[in-house]
């Protein structure tokens, strides 16, 4: 019986350690991975790979990221897809009253900002501006709108907190 080719030998003895690690971390996945690594490898030109350590490990961790990936994936339906019993619930009647007391107690929160302060907030997120452009607009520094807007939201955030769901 001939000896495999020194190449194979090199990859079969970081197999083994790759796979010994993997095992002792506890990972199927890992475990999966790595044959799956392999596989492609086998299918390959082994002796073609320059470090197959480090093709082994790379990837195996390529493969997770891709496994992750995909397990993670959230499955998306179209209201118009789901049967009429799966709907959301539609809104409480007193939905618009809420509505109208959010809409009040943030009026009043930015009516408390001071001027400069109400101004970066609502050019930044009603209008769309970047903070360049508010800083050229005002004849400020990019990082005093920054920190006016910083100083907006935190306020802001504060006055409506007890508006949160949660």
């Amino acid at each position: 019986m001939s000896h495999p080719p020194k190449a194979r030998k090199d990859w079969l003895a970081h197999y083994a350690e790759l796979i010994g690690k993997w095992r002792g971390r506890g990972h199927e996945d890992g475990e999966d991975a790595m044959h799956d690594t392999v596989v492609g490898m086998l299918e390959g030109d082994v002796a073609a790979i320059y470090d197959p350590r480090a093709y082994l490990s790379r990837g195996t961790s390529n493969r997770l990221v891709s496994k992750h990936r995909h397990v993670n994936t959230l499955d998306i339906t179209s209201l118009d897809d789901m049967p009429g019993g799966e709907h959301p619930a539609t809104p409480p009647a007193d939905d618009g009253v809420r509505f109208q007391q959010l809409a009040d107690e943030l009026t009043r929160a930015l009516q408390d900002l001071p001027p400069k302060c109400r101004h970066v907030y609502l050019r930044c997120r009603l209008e769309g501006w970047t903070h360049t452009e508010i800083a050229q607009e005002m004849g400020l520094s990019r990082s005093m709108v920054e920190k006016y807007m910083t100083r907006s939201v935190r306020h802001i955030n504060d006055r409506l907190q007890h508006h949160a769901p949660f």
